[in-house]
C-alpha cells in the first residue's frame, strides 16, 4: 500500500468545486456506459436477424444477466462506500482491505453463477416456455454468459476500485475497449465472417464474454500501474471477516435492490408469455433501449457516490447537499430527453430490431406508456444512490420492493387478467409514483438523522 500520494490527490473530493468534480468523476463513466448500452442494443439488433425466437430467448435470459450485474455492482457499492470513506478518514489499511476483499467476493460470485450456468440453464428456460427452439436458443446463450462470467465480475470490481479513488477516466478506457470489441465480434461470430464459423446466438454470447474479459484485463492493468492510492496485491490474502461484514452491510441491501429487477422481469415474462413470445420480445427490446437513457444516470451515480461517501467521512454537509442537488437536476434533464425520444421515434426504435407488424402493434403503445415513468425515475435513482453512499442501502431496498414487487408485478398481473395486454404497460408509470413518494419521505428521514447533524457547512 503506497498510501495517498499528494495533498491535491488526497483532497480532490473534499476541495474541488462540486460541479467540476461531479463532471470529472462522472463523465468518463457516462461515456463508457453509453458505449456499453450501445453494444447491448447492437447485440440484440444482430440477434434479431436470426429470428424472433432468438430475440425472445435473449429477453428471457436478461433476468439472469441482470442478477449477475446486481450481485457484482451491489457488492461493489459496499466496497466503494467503505473504500472512499476510509480514504476520507485517512485510513489507508482499511481502504486496502476493502479492495482485496472485494476482489475475493467477486471470485466467489463468479463460481456460483458458473455452477448455475452448467446445471440450471435448461430448467430456467423450461419454466418460461415449452417451445423447444426458444429453449435451445436460450440455453446456448445463457450457458456461455454464466460459465465465463469471471470477466464481468472481475471487470466491475476492478473498475469500482478505480472509481473509489477518483480515477474514473480509466474506467472509460476499459469499458469502451470491451464494448467496442463486442460490437466488432458480434457480426463475425453470429454470421460467420472472416473465416469464423457461423455460431448464431452462441456467437453473440461469446462476443459478449470476450469483451468483458478484455475489459477486466485492461482495468487490472490500470489499477496496477495508475492507482497509487490502493494496493490490490493478493499475495498472502486471507478473507477479512470484519471488512466483508461492513461491505455487505451496505452491499446486501444494494444487491437486493438490483436483484428485485431480475425478479420483476422474470415475473413479467411469465405474465407476457401467456399472450405471445412477441410480447416478451417487446419487453426485452424496451429494456435494451431504456438502458441507453438510464446508463448515463448510472454513470452519474458512479461519480456521485464516492463524492458523498468521502464528504460524509469528512463531515462536510454542504458538499453532500450540493452534490445531491446537482445530480438530481442532471438526472431529471436526461430523463426528459429520453421521454421525448421514446414518444416521438417509437416506430423507428422498434424497426432497428427487424420488427414484424405484430411486434409493432404491441410495441408502439407499450414503449410510449412505459416511458411515461421517465418523468420520475431520474429523481428516484439519484436519491436511492444517496442512501447507499451514506450507508443506508436498506432504504433503497424498501423503495425498490414497493415499486417493483408490490406495485408493478401485481398491477401487471391484474391488468393482464382483467383488461388485456394493452393495459399491462400502465403498471410502470403507476409504480414510479409510489417510488417518488417513498424516496422523498426516506430522504427527509436520512437527512435529519445523518446529514443535518454534520459539523461542517
Amino acid at each position: 500500500m503506497s498510501g495517498i500520494t499528494t495533498d491535491t490527490e488526497q483532497n480532490k473530493m473534499g476541495t474541488m468545486p462540486i460541479n467540476r468534480l461531479l463532471i470529472t468523476m462522472s463523465l468518463p463513466m457516462i461515456i463508457s456506459m453509453l458505449v456499453q448500452a450501445l453494444y447491448n442494443i447492437i447485440d440484440s439488433v444482430f440477434v434479431a436477424q436470426i429470428g424472433e425466437n432468438a430475440l425472445a430467448a435473449v429477453s428471457m435470459a436478461f433476468p439472469i444477466q441482470t442478477l449477475m450485474i446486481a450481485v457484482s455492482t451491489g457488492t461493489c457499492v459496499g466496497v466503494n462506500a467503505l473504500l472512499s470513506r476510509s480514504l476520507g478518514e485517512q485510513k489507508p489499511e482499511a481502504a486496502r482491505l476493502a479492495a482485496v476483499n472485494g476482489i475475493f467476493l467477486a471470485a466467489m460470485s463468479f463460481l456460483a453463477f458458473a455452477l448455475f450456468g452448467l446445471f440450471g440453464s435448461r430448467m430456467y428456460f423450461m419454466s418460461q416456455s415449452s417451445d423447444p427452439e426458444l429453449i435451445e436458443y436460450g440455453v446456448q446463450y445463457l450457458q456461455v454468459c454464466t460459465i465465463f462470467s469471471f470477466g464481468i465480475f472481475g471487470e466491475i470490481v476492478l473498475e469500482r476500485i478505480m472509481q473509489s479513488t477518483g480515477r474514473t477516466i480509466y474506467n472509460m478506457y476499459s469499458q469502451g475497449i470491451g464494448a467496442i470489441t463486442n460490437i466488432i465480434l458480434d457480426p463475425i461470430m453470429i454470421f460467420g465472417l472472416l473465416g469464423c464459423p457461423a455460431l448464431g446466438i452462441r456467437g453473440a454470447a461469446i462476443a459478449t464474454v470476450i469483451g468483458q474479459i478484455l475489459a477486466m484485463f485492461v482495468s487490472l492493468y490500470c489499477n496496477i500501474k495508475k492507482n497509487s492510492d490502493v494496493s490490490i496485491n493478493m499475495r498472502g490474502f486471507r478473507p477479512h471477516a470484519a471488512t466483508i461484514k461492513v461491505i455487505y452491510e451496505v452491499g446486501i441491501p444494494s444487491i437486493f435492490v438490483q436483484a428485485i429487477s431480475s425478479v420483476m422481469t422474470y415475473g413479467l415474462n411469465l405474465i407476457l408469455i401467456t399472450f405471445s413470445a412477441t410480447a416478451v420480445t417487446v419487453l426485452g427490446i424496451y429494456f435494451k433501449l431504456q438502458s441507453f437513457i438510464f446508463m448515463p444516470i448510472f454513470g452519474l451515480n458512479n461519480g456521485m457516490i464516492p463524492i458523498i461517501a468521502y464528504n460524509y467521512g469528512a463531515r462536510n454537509k454542504k458538499r453532500i447537499m450540493d452534490t445531491t442537488r446537482l445530480s438530481i437536476g442532471i438526472a431529471v434533464g436526461i430523463m426528459l430527453v429520453g421521454l421525448a425520444i421514446f414518444q416521438i421515434f417509437t416506430k423507428e426504435l422498434l424497426m432497428m430490431f427487424n420488427a414484424s407488424d405484430h411486434l409493432l402493434e404491441i410495441g408502439v403503445p407499450a414503449l410510449r406508456l412505459i416511458s411515461l415513468s421517465f418523468l420520475f425515475a431520474g429523481y428516484c435513482i439519484i436519491v436511492g444512490s444517496v442512501f447507499q453512499a451514506l450507508g443506508n442501502g436498506v432504504y433503497s431496498l424498501v423503495v425498490s420492493v414497493a415499486r417493483q414487487l408490490l406495485c408493478i408485478l401485481p398491477l401487471a398481473y391484474l391488468f393482464a387478467k382483467f383488461l388485456g395486454l394493452h393495459a399491462v404497460w400502465y403498471a410502470f408509470p403507476a409504480a414510479e409514483l409510489i417510488s417518488v413518494a417513498l424516496s422523498t419521505l426516506l430522504f427527509k428521514r436520512i437527512y435529519d438523522k445523518k446529514i443535518k447533524v454534520l459539523d461542517r457547512y
